[in-house]
């Protein structure tokens, strides 16, 4: 363009010296300097066409015209600074909120993996008419679909790493795992992640610092080696790089860091961070408490392991899933260890790694999905607002609109003039937007990270992708707030606009109001959008109120919640068992602790097992599924859970608990080994096993029966015969029902047992403050064992509130918007009826100089405004009813359709519809007839 320009400009120049040296050859022939240049000009009038031809079609017309269009739009705008002023700040706060949500959306659902050309990952997933026969099943949350099975055993991604040709690479990974992390400072539990020693070449992830691990790594004999995730190596180690090289202890296993990934790479799944890896080799020494004695890594019917592979060029996914889904089937039906029938068709599915690998979206991603359309619907309102507001204006810009088209303006030129003017201001709209996103990206993670132990995990910025949506959003606003005026602005009545003065009475009246009629329709739509937006926010803030009214069965004041894990330090059941117990009768003698007990899982944490059992009487193989919480002693005492009948446990019960399973595990070996003979251990040894059942189970399994007393087998499966001593259950006590994984869900069945092993986490009920005994607390822990980190450390009330993380961000983001539509949409009224008594004043001064009552006028504004908002509202309403379906999953104990919420919304926007209407109203009840009748 710059280029087209200087060549116009010495176009001209050369035209100037030929005109120029003609009009002194002219005078020098006689004429006279004014004929001379006549002539001259006459000469090469042609030349000065053709001038204005190449000036035409190089553009330039049209961008003078622009830069005319916006300078005169600009001066418009800054001669009317309230309008501008209010316009602005709506069209920011629409923009600004769509910008700051779809920085969110960008980072959550939008973001592509951290790795080198992640379209050509895949994932395996399998399916089958029946389960296979696992001896464990274990998932890490990347694969959050129901209808995906993401996890196989590692020897079946050994075989197709052997055998699969459709893949340049082939990686498995698992995790994370908290792990006892020593050697860097005090003890602290670290998030590790089990990877294959070909994770970092098949992903295409480089090293920041020393090298990847590799095959070589994946050998028994080789020294144990992990790699830092970047962030961890800055956060814990303070970006040292003799980090690398340092030797660590995890779980009491010495490790060497042979490397720190690269920047932005902290695992594989979005939404979850690693803070190192380690080879998979390393599952036989570094184990979490729950493995038993089990090489999981090598046993055919553990499932835990995730595979991705990179698909070679050329192989489509079909392809590759085919040759997948053959040694599939072959290891399920014909392996040496099979897990299913041929009847159950067993197969491989390959899905494209970025929709497989979900992680935490899952549980994000509908909240972000409600706020969006929110958001949305604020975006419609502001802009409807504006374009009442610019309807308004062009209404009273009639006369200006009028003279320019009678002085030659086109109706296009008038539409274009005005839409300029309405992209200046969405410009300036987006540009103040663009401040209210990133002050809304810092509040709203800051809201949202309440959820997370570690943060959000996920990175969210204001980068280019949402620079070009904002951009977008901007100009699109623009020119939709824009429409409606600018048809209105094109089709002036010449005759009523040059008119000095017109009197808005008879029929003129008339027409205005048939003028005006489009921005009735535009605050309709504003109020029905913000009926919908607040149906949807009272939904949501409700079921919020409904969890926090829930009774979930114990006492929630006063209770100190942490964790503890001897296993991953190398402590045995046995001796588990008693550091609880000692731990448990030093807490209890603390000031201030009223209480003290422990269990496998806290209550309403997010965490459960489950079992099955046999009913005695019930036929072969009918198991039935309960819940599972083993518990230490004053378990039920401690968190206020009612005992209904029987008794609790006893010492003695913890004690005979051990022993039997003790033996139990003696005769799985000798079986599993063939030392002995499993039917050999005595039944004292294996005696029933004393368990306490909630009020659920007893009515469900035992429907007007007491259940205390009874005894209940082990599982019977047909295909596996039982091994060694089965025990089963003796029912000792009953107690009342809880709450057990999450407040949402409905009353388990559940058994508790006595807890004789495994991880456990403390309940301390306290006096006053439980937060205060915290350092106490840790005190105690480290002298019975100082590599003993505490995790999960949080009080009852704490851990309630993140669990309800999701119900508190969107209630209070959808509150917060619904209150902004209603205030745009109040604004809009207001607005229209401020300009319909401004327009009438000469009207309004004829009507009370004939003698109307002031009430009749003030009645006479507000029953339009009224009338206007019980239109929209209306219609709202019944939007609403089909869009509040779509929530129905997210809402608890009140309906879609709840009619307490519509009414009160209704209510709500009457009262406040009313309020804006009032002032208006006042102003023309409180008009002078003499002042009026002189308005002009």
């Amino acid at each position: 363009m710059w280029r087209r320009k200087r060549m116009l400009e010495e176009l001209e120049e050369e035209i100037r010296e030929h005109i120029e040296r003609e009009t002194r050859e002219n005078i020098e022939r006689g004429m006279t300097p004014e004929e001379g240049r006549h002539a001259a000009m006459r000469k090469f009038g042609n030349v000065t066409r053709v001038k204005e031809d190449v000036r035409e079609a190089w553009g330039f017309v049209w961008l003078e015209q622009l830069l005319q269009d916006l300078r005169y739009g600009a001066r418009m705008l800054r001669r009317s600074p309230g309008f501008t002023a209010v316009a602005v700040m709506t069209l920011a706060l629409g923009i600004g909120a769509n910008t700051a949500i779809f920085s969110f959306v960008d980072a959550v659902l939008l973001r592509a993996l951290p790795v080198a050309q992640p379209e050509q990952l895949v994932v395996f997933h399998w399916t089958a008419h029946a389960k296979p026969k696992f001896t464990g099943h274990s998932g890490y949350g990347d694969c959050d679909d129901r209808a995906m099975e993401c996890t196989v055993s590692g020897p079946f991604y050994e075989t197709v790493r052997a055998q699969a040709k459709s893949f340049s690479g082939v990686a498995g990974f698992a995790g994370p795992l908290e792990m006892d992390l020593s050697g860097n400072g005090p003890a602290s539990m670290a998030q590790g992640e089990y990877v294959s020693g070909d994770f970092f070449s098949t992903l295409g992830v480089k090293m920041a610092l020393g090298r990847p691990l590799g095959r070589e790594d994946e050998s028994r004999s080789a020294t144990p080696a992990i790699v830092l995730s970047y962030s961890y190596w800055q956060k814990a180690f303070g970006g040292d790089r003799a980090a690398v090289g340092r030797t660590l202890r995890l779980n009491n296993t010495p490790v060497v860091v042979a490397g720190v990934a690269e920047a932005g790479f902290d695992g594989l799944t979005l939404g979850k961070k690693e803070d190192f890896f380690l080879p998979l080799s390393l599952s036989d020494r570094v184990k979490s408490e729950w493995w038993g004695e089990v090489d999981r890594y090598r046993d055919p019917a553990t499932f835990w392991v995730l595979i991705v592979g990179r698909l070679k060029e050329g192989v489509s996914v079909a392809q590759a899933q085919e040759e997948a889904s053959a040694l599939f089937r072959n290891e399920m039906v014909h392996g040496a260890k099979p897990l299913s029938k041929e009847a159950d068709e067993p197969a491989i599915r390959l899905e494209r790694a970025e929709r497989a690998l979900n992680g935490e979206t899952g549980q994000i991603a509908p909240m972000l999905y409600v706020i969006t359309a929110a958001v949305g619907l604020l975006l419609l309102i502001a802009c409807a607002n504006v374009a009442g507001l610019m309807l308004a204006r062009a209404a009273k810009r009639q006369k200006e609109m009028a003279v320019r088209s009678a002085l030659g303006a086109g109706r296009r030129r008038i539409v274009r003039q005005l839409l300029t003017e309405s992209v200046l201001l969405s410009v300036m709209g987006g540009a103040i937007g663009a401040l209210v996103a990133f002050w809304g990206v810092q509040a709203i993670t800051k809201l949202i990270s309440s959820g997370f132990d570690k943060g959000f995990p996920y990175v969210v910025g204001l980068d280019w992708r949402v620079l070009a949506f904002t951009i977008g959003v901007t100009f699109a606003t623009g020119i939709l707030f824009g429409l409606a005026p600018a048809r209105s602005g094109s089709r002036a009545d010449l005759t009523a606009g040059l008119k000095e003065n017109e009197v808005f009475v008879g029929g003129a009246g008339a027409r205005s109001t048939r003028r005006l009629r489009m921005g009735d329709v535009l605050v309709m739509a504003q109020v029905a959008l913000s009926v919908v937006v607040l149906t949807g926010a009272g939904l949501l803030v409700r079921t919020l109120h409904n969890l926090h009214e829930l009774n979930p069965g114990f006492d929630t004041r006063n209770m100190l919640l942490f964790g503890i894990n001897p296993a991953i330090v190398g402590y045995k059941d046995e001796q588990s068992a008693q550091l609880y117990s000692d731990l448990r009768d030093r807490f209890a003698a603390l000031p201030g602790v009223v209480s003290a007990s422990y269990s496998e899982e806290t209550l309403v944490s997010g965490g459960w097992s489950a079992s099955e059992v046999h009913l005695d009487g019930a036929p072969p193989n009918s198991n039935v599924d309960t819940a599972v919480l083993p518990v230490g002693l004053n378990f039920f005492s401690t968190m206020g859970i009612p005992v209904q009948a029987g008794r609790t446990f006893t010492s003695a019960d913890f004690a005979s608990a051990s022993a039997t399973n003790g033996a139990i595990k003696v005769a799985e070996e000798q079986s599993r080994t063939g030392g002995g003979n499993a039917s050999g251990v005595s039944q004292a040894q294996a005696a029933p096993v004393p368990v306490i059942i909630n009020e659920a189970f007893a009515r469900k399994f035992f429907p007007k029966e007491n259940p205390v007393g009874k005894h209940m087998g082990n599982r019977e499966d047909e295909d596996e015969p039982a091994k060694g001593p089965q025990p089963g259950y003796s029912i000792v006590g009953m107690v009342g029902n809880t709450k057990y994984a999450y407040l949402r869900r409905g009353l388990l069945p559940t058994m508790y047992l006595p807890l004789v092993g495994k991880s456990a986490h403390f309940e301390l009920r306290t006096a006053g403050n439980p937060a205060a005994l915290v350092g106490i607390v840790r005190d105690v822990v480290s002298r019975a064992d100082k590599n003993l980190p505490l995790f999960e450390v949080r009080t009852q009330t704490e851990q309630i509130e993140e669990s309800l993380f999701q119900e508190r961000v969107m209630a209070r983001l959808s509150s917060f918007f619904g209150v902004l539509a209603l205030m745009l949409a109040c604004i809009g009224l207001y607005g229209l009826l401020s300009y319909d008594v401004a327009r009438r004043t000469r009207e309004v001064g004829i009507r009370m100089a004939l003698g109307a009552e002031r009430n009749d006028v003030l009645l006479q504004v507000v029953r339009r405004g009224i009338a206007l908002v019980v239109v929209g509202a209306a219609a709202g309403i019944g939007v609403a009813l089909g869009v509040t379906k779509f929530m129905a999953s997210m809402l608890y104990d009140v309906g879609a359709n709840d009619p307490a919420t519509i009414a009160g919304v209704a209510t709500l926007l009457v009262v406040v519809a009313i309020a804006a209407c009032w002032i208006p109203a006042r102003r023309a009840m409180r008009t002078d007839p003499m002042v009026a009748l002189r308005y002009e």
